[in-house]
């Protein structure tokens, strides 16, 4: 792009005017009118005021920024009620949604006028000042004002260094102007600079703001270069070919930036004529936000889109998510305790709210409601003790209050739970609410499975995402280093959800793979069973590191067999091999399953359904569920054989055959000698029995 050219070495064509006007002639300067008072900064000394050229007016009380009244995009405006200060409420949903912002520099970033300030250090500001008043009533155009002005300040490359140093950023600056944009630039917003100054004394300013050069839209100074010194030494113009060199040039500028990023939303924010003009131009921008804290212009206020006096009024109005997490387990603690963290603050600058709302089902924790203990505590002692939730959640025991304000849904309940609680939501959350879902499950049915996010999306006609990978809650809850991937469809929520869950230890990618991701966090419980009946028939590692290499191929081969577009890359994510290990070494699932396979050599066999209480203290046990859920579908579609390993996992959990036969996975189809099998009684208690040779398919 033409901003981002190296200066020229030759004098250009229009820079011919200023070689033909080498003695200056005197300019009567204008009358002076009456100064606006300048916003001071905090870190400099008093600022200088703003030129003599703008008209300024008493400026009104600020008005905060609520819905309702003001500007429209879309019509025109009553324009004697006023500046619109008040944004309306599509007027704010643009300023939210904003994919990149536009800011004009002089007196709308900083304080003063670049070149009218450089002109009163170079001894020439009332010259300077004549010329630009005639620029402004209409009496000399853009392009002919800023080669007059150049001419007359007469400046060298060392004259615009000792300009800067004399003047640094830092004590130009409108309060609160840096704050925005950190603000827009923490929440991914681009920031760009469009101005009608020059790119020499606007870069110093982009970079104290954290504005890439590419970034800047501005005019540009060419210089005579000495051929000897190879050094520029003289200012002969400015190159034309800048869009803001010309009437109409910011519109211009903010078409290059579309046809560059393909942004769909684009503010302006600006003092000026030429900043108004941005949003009146087809391919321009699509709001326009007048800024009257350092100059007001009349035509400005009156066709402004909203019209602020302060940056903290835009600061305000930023959207702050309310997030909400539907369950209260174990891994909804620590995912909650991560969540927690990052929405504390009340800083307007934070992207999230600070309240954090907790669904939790009521229920007896040693005499007391679980919600109030929460709530007192600040810890989940039931599922989770010893881990600090924060003292900015708040434990709710209704699922409906829960939700109903929230933009973010975590959903972390027990997946058999999930389509009761999808129901009761229904028409009841934000119609452009974004879901996640940690549960890791499926719903099986006639028609085929159903996955928790397609659940979400379906019921409550939202975008969810997944996040899943190697997440033990103890461990999270420790602080320890974690991992996981958000499989999303929509990248930009995606985005938003990482900023939610990623902290210094627990580190989140993102991966285009809804059905790959939350596929591999179901079917690893499964692979988890069969680790556990090898830790409790008392094989060692060999044993274990067989099944969950085989277990690794079979939900490789069962996520594509339902979801053809599995990405094979995903199960070398946190949510595939990752999680694969972790569960297979330390979750609940393996924990169980030992516990099953050595009871049964013992002859003190349980049931699953007694030991999830013993062991699980009220959490629920995923991976017996998930097995008869996939084995649903085996046996539905044929598949036992095509999956050994589920299949001798099922047929274990469902009592017939005992832990022993783990090792035997491979033996699927074939005909089995005679072996010791198992029922289960009328109490669900498993029976040990010898039976004939069965084939185990059967």
């Amino acid at each position: 792009m033409a901003a981002l050219r190296a200066p020229s070495r030759t004098i250009p064509a229009a820079a011919a005017p200023f070689a033909a006007r080498a003695a200056r002639r005197p300019i009567a300067p204008s009358p002076r009118l009456p100064r606006a008072p300048a916003a001071a900064s905090p870190s400099a000394a008093p600022a200088r005021p703003a030129p003599p050229w703008r008209r300024p007016a008493p400026q009104p009380p600020r008005a905060a920024p609520t819905a309702g009244g003001g500007a429209s995009v879309t019509g025109a405006r009553d324009e004697s009620a006023g500046p619109a200060l008040e944004p309306t409420e599509r007027v704010l949903k643009l300023w939210r949604s904003a994919n990149a912002v536009c800011f004009d520099v002089d007196c709308t970033l900083t304080v003063n006028d670049s070149l009218d300030l450089l002109a009163e250090f170079m001894g020439v500001g009332g010259e300077v000042a004549a010329v630009t008043s005639r620029a402004m009533d209409g009496s000399m155009n853009l392009e002919a004002a800023l080669e007059e002005r150049l001419r007359i300040i007469d400046c060298t490359p060392k004259d615009i260094k000792a300009f800067i140093k004399a003047h640094p950023p830092e004590s130009r600056l409108v309060p609160g102007a840096k704050a925005l944009i950190a603000a827009l630039q923490a929440r991914g917003v681009a920031v760009y600079l469009v101005s009608g100054g020059f790119r020499e004394m606007t870069l110093p300013i982009a970079r104290y703001l954290g504005v890439p050069p590419d970034n800047v839209y501005a005019n540009r100074m060419n210089w005579q270069w000495d051929d000897d010194t190879g050094e520029p030494t003289r200012l002969v113009g400015f190159d034309n070919s800048e869009p803001t060199a010309h009437n109409q040039g910011k519109p211009q500028a903010i078409a290059r930036i579309r046809r560059g990023r393909p942004y769909n939303t684009i503010v302006m924010i600006g003092d000026g004529i030429t900043d108004l003009e941005a949003v009146q131009v087809s391919g321009g921008a699509d709001l326009f936000v007048g800024f009257g804290g350092v100059v007001r212009r009349p035509a400005v206020e009156a066709g402004a889109d909203w019209y602020v006096f302060d940056y903290k009024v835009l600061l305000d109005s930023l959207k702050r998510y309310k997030v909400a997490m539907v369950g209260s387990g174990a891994w909804a603690c620590a995912a909650a305790h991560m969540v927690a963290q990052n929405c504390a603050g009340d800083d307007p600058a934070d992207e999230f709210a600070d309240e954090v709302r907790m669904w939790v089902y009521e229920e007896d924790c040693e005499g007391r409601k679980l919600t109030d203990v929460i709530n007192e505590a600040h810890e989940n002692p039931k599922y989770l003790p010893g881990v600090s939730l924060g003292p900015n959640l708040v434990a709710d025991p209704e699922l409906l209050s829960t939700v109903a304000d929230a933009d973010v849904i975590i959903f972390c309940a027990p997946h058999q739970f999930m389509r009761g609680i999808c129901k009761q939501l229904i028409g009841k959350i934000k119609p452009d609410a974004v879901a996640v879902s940690l549960t890791k499950g499926m719903r099986v049915r006639r028609e085929g499975p159903q996955l928790i996010s397609e659940m979400v999306s379906k019921y409550l006609g939202i975008d969810c995402s997944v996040l899943m990978g190697a997440n033990i809650a103890t461990a999270i809850g420790r602080e320890e280093l974690s991992e996981a991937v958000i499989g999303y469809s929509v990248r930009d929520n995606a985005l938003l959800l990482r900023k939610l869950f990623q902290t210094r230890y627990f580190r989140v990618s993102l991966l285009a793979d809804v059905a790959g991701a939350e596929m591999c966090g179901t079917l690893k419980n499964i692979v988890a069973l069969a680790a556990g009946f090898i830790d409790g028939v008392g094989l060692g590692p060999n044993s274990k590191a067989t099944v969950m290499r085989q277990g690794l191929m079979e939900m490789r081969a069962f996520a594509k067999a339902l979801y053809p577009n599995v990405r094979d890359e995903t199960f070398f994510e946190p949510c595939g091999v990752a999680d694969l290990i972790a569960t297979c070494y330390g979750g609940r699932n393996r924990l169980v399953a030992e516990e099953f396979a050595r009871g049964m050599l013992d002859g003190r066999p349980r049931s699953f359904e007694a030991l999830e209480a013993d062991l699980l203290k009220g959490q629920k046990l995923q991976g017996v569920l998930t097995s008869n859920e996939v084995q649903e579908i085996l046996v539905a579609r044929g598949w036992e054989t095509d999956y050994p390993l589920f299949t001798t996992v099922n047929r274990i959990v469902t009592g017939r055959n005992p832990p022993t036969d783990i090792t035997n996975f491979m033996e699927v189809g074939k005909i089995a000698e005679a072996t010791e099998t198992v029922e289960v009684d009328e109490n669900g208690v498993p029976v040990r029995r010898r039976s004939p040779p069965v084939l185990l398919t059967t």
